[in-house]
């Protein structure tokens, strides 16, 4: 999918002809160009700030089209070069405000984050879908922070119909590196054509988007073939998202980082996955990524 794996081809075969020079430390052929921060730990998932400081600005809706303004939240230094960007949706009658909690906590691990406000607070999945791709289109190529970005690096998430949006983004838009739907509402539910990879969470209490007529068939509904995983929340409901969760935003990192940042320091988080718990339902992958 990303440029690193052709790189790490070309030191492995230079590692084999012996053009590597004698005394450097041993290549590995995970290693990814887009990796950000130090090495994983529980407790670094977990932590309610990473290790980037962070700072946020406000776009107008006046000052954009498509979509309705947002807030954009990024790493204050580029120490170690450009980040992946990140494109959120708040859900039926919602706002930016619902979904806000992610932006400083996503930002914080090495990503520049917008969390949006659709056109009108009834907007369909499938035109969410759409202002995903022109909040992320904005972002990348017009924002006061895209120099930060790396363009070919982006992923989408969204809650309730912003997730259902998410999904619509990923069929439309195959260079998508990752989707996350939050508690996700479609009335589609097969998306067979979508290549992204894709992260389903739902809630077990959710009766808005119950997961057995929305976040399951979602997963089902994408191909067998593709990176995705599912996990289901437990004691939680259709607004879970709306308020920091350690879980929701533990496996979106390690997801946004295995597959945004090409970095397999995070596959230990999502393979095999979580064991049930208190805080998880279910949990199933297309493992080993």
């Amino acid at each position: 999918m990303h440029k690193p794996r052709l790189l790490s081809a070309a030191v492995l075969a230079l590692a084999l002809t012996g053009g590597l020079l004698a005394g450097a430390g041993p290549a590995s052929a995970a290693d990814s160009p887009y990796e950000r921060g130090p090495d994983p730990t529980n407790a670094s998932v977990e932590a309610v700030r990473g290790p980037f400081a962070t700072a946020e600005i406000g776009v107008s809706s006046l000052l954009v089209s498509g979509f309705g303004g947002g807030t954009v939240y990024y790493p204050t230094s580029t120490a170690e070069g450009t980040f992946g960007a990140v494109v959120i949706s708040p859900g039926f009658t919602a706002y930016q405000s619902s979904i806000a909690w992610l932006g400083p906590r996503l930002a914080s691990q090495g990503f520049v984050v917008f969390t949006i406000d659709t056109l009108t607070t009834l907007d369909q999945p499938d035109s969410r879908g759409r202002q995903l791709l022109a909040a992320a289109d904005y972002l990348t190529g017009s924002s006061v922070v895209r120099s930060r970005i790396d363009r070919s690096r982006v992923a989408v998430m969204g809650h309730s119909m912003g997730g259902g949006g998410s999904l619509e983004a990923a069929r439309s838009r195959p260079a998508l590196q990752a989707a996350i739907p939050l508690t996700g509402w479609n009335t589609t539910k097969t998306f067979l054509t979508v290549r992204v990879p894709t992260l389903i969470i739902g809630a077990d209490g959710d009766t808005v988007a119950p997961v057995a007529t929305h976040s399951e068939p979602f997963y089902s509904g994408l191909p067998s073939s593709a990176d995705k995983a599912y996990l289901e929340l437990n004691g939680a409901t259709h607004f879970t998202p709306n308020s920091s969760n350690t879980t929701i935003a533990k496996y979106s990192i390690a997801w946004l980082k295995r597959w945004v940042d090409d970095d397999t320091r995070y596959t230990q988080f999502l393979c095999p996955g979580p064991s049930l718990s208190l805080s998880v339902e279910e949990y199933r992958s297309t493992c080993p990524f």
